[in-house]
C-alpha cells in the first residue's frame, strides 16, 4: 500500500501546477492532503476510483484537510471532538480492516510564539486522541506537524533554537509522541541523513539553496515496523512550499 501526504498550501492554487500530474503519476492507495485552503463546493475534483473526504475550516479560506482513498473506509470521524480544536479542519481519521489513516495539520505557533500554548494544548490532545485508537488497531498517522524533531532535520539549528517550529516544547512533545509507541518512518530507514527536508520558505531562494526543514512527517506505530515497505521525500515536486512525502506498507 502507497501512502502521500502533502501540504498543498492551497488545493486551488496547485492545480494549476502540476497537482494532478504528480497525482496520476505516484498513483497512491491513499492521498492526504493539509491547507487545502476551501470551502465545501469551490473546487472540482474527477478522481475516478478514490473515495474522497474533505474537512474544511469554519475560516475561509485557511487550514483544511482532505484524504483520496481507493478502498472505502469502514468509518470516517473528523476532528478530536473537542470544540476548540475542531474549527479549523485540522483532522480526518479513516478506518481500514487492519489500520487506521490519521491526516493532521498541527497549528504553527506562529512569529513571536504567540500560538504556542495553544499549539501545546492541541499536542496533548492529539496523543490522547491517536493512543485511543491504537489501543482498537494500528495507526498510520501522517502530515504537515509543524516541528523539525532534531538538528538534522532543518539546515540551520542554531539559528532557529527559539523560533516556531522548532522550540524545546515543540520538539519535546513530539519526542513524548515517538516514545508513546511510534515510529518516524523516514528515520526507521534513514537515520543519519541529512539533508533531506519537506519544506523550504519561498524568501532568499532557499528551495534552490536546499535551505529547509523536514516538518512532513509518516508516524506509524511501533508494530507495524514489520509492514514498513520503504520511506521517500519527494523534493523534485514543486507546486508548494511543501514537498510530498510517500510511505510504503507491505501487506
Amino acid at each position: 500500500m502507497k501512502l502521500i501526504s502533502w501540504n498543498v498550501n492551497g488545493l486551488r492554487a496547485v492545480m494549476k501546477k502540476g497537482f494532478m500530474d504528480f497525482f496520476e503519476k505516484v498513483d497512491a492507495d491513499v492521498f492526504c492532503l493539509q491547507e487545502i485552503k476551501l470551502q465545501e463546493g469551490q473546487i472540482e475534483m474527477e478522481l475516478p476510483g478514490y473515495f474522497k473526504y474533505w474537512n474544511y475550516a469554519h475560516k475561509k479560506g485557511y487550514s483544511g484537510t482532505a484524504i483520496f482513498t481507493k478502498k472505502e473506509p469502514i468509518s470516517v470521524q473528523y476532528g478530536l471532538g473537542i470544540e476548540e480544536h475542531d474549527t479549523e479542519g485540522r483532522i480526518i481519521a479513516l478506518e481500514f480492516d487492519d489500520c487506521f489513516v490519521v491526516t493532521v495539520y498541527t497549528p504553527n505557533s506562529q512569529h513571536g510564539l504567540l500560538r504556542l500554548e495553544y499549539r501545546l494544548r492541541w499536542e496533548d490532545a492529539i496523543l490522547a486522541y491517536i493512543k485511543k485508537l491504537d489501543r482498537q488497531k494500528p495507526v498510520i498517522l501522517c502530515g504537515d506537524l509543524n516541528v523539525a524533531h532534531e538538528e538534522i532535520d532543518l539546515k540551520n539549528p542554531k539559528a532557529n533554537l527559539k523560533n516556531s517550529g522548532f522550540t524545546p516544547e515543540e520538539r519535546g512533545k513530539l519526542s513524548s509522541f515517538l516514545k508513546s509507541g511510534f515510529i518516524d518512518t523516514f528515520r526507521f530507514f534513514y537515520p543519519e541523513e541529512t539533508g533531506k527536508y519537506s519544506w523550504w520558505s519561498y524568501r532568499s531562494d532557499c528551495r534552490a539553496k536546499n535551505i529547509g526543514w523536514r516538518i512532513d512527517y509518516f508516524i506509524a506505530s511501533n508494530r507495524l515496523a514489520p509492514n514498513l515497505g520503504g520511506a521517500k521525500i519527494h523534493a523534485d515536486v514543486f507546486g508548494s512550499d511543501h514537498c510530498p512525502v510517500e510511505l510504503e506498507i507491505i501487506t
